[in-house]
């Protein structure tokens, strides 16, 4: 009865466990980091700069991307829509770059 009781004990602890390593996207490729990377600096990060509120100008550019994410994704309602193309139609970033 011991063995039983440890047995479901040790079941219910272990479900959480295993549902959150279930719930991850997988590992992130080297290419989407870099996009990730040169969306932001098309936003106006700059991460070679000396940054004294590193926080707070990384998640500006990181605002900045979501919104003209948004934007573009309600204009063209979400259609052939890529973050390249959204990146790329940053203000103050012409369609050349």
């Amino acid at each position: 009865m011991k063995k039983f009781i440890c047995a479901i004990l040790t079941a219910v602890l272990m479900v959480p466990a295993v549902s959150f390593a279930q719930t991850t996207n997988g590992p992130v490729t080297r290419a989407q980091v870099r996009a990730e990377l040169v969306q932001l600096e098309r936003a106006g990060y700059q991460p070679a700069s000396k940054q004294i509120h590193y926080p707070d100008e990384l998640q500006a550019a990181e605002q900045r991307v979501q919104a003209a994410n948004n934007m573009n994704a309600s204009e063209s309602g979400a259609h052939g829509n890529s973050a390249a193309t959204a990146a790329s139609e940053l203000p103050g970033r012409d369609a050349a770059n």
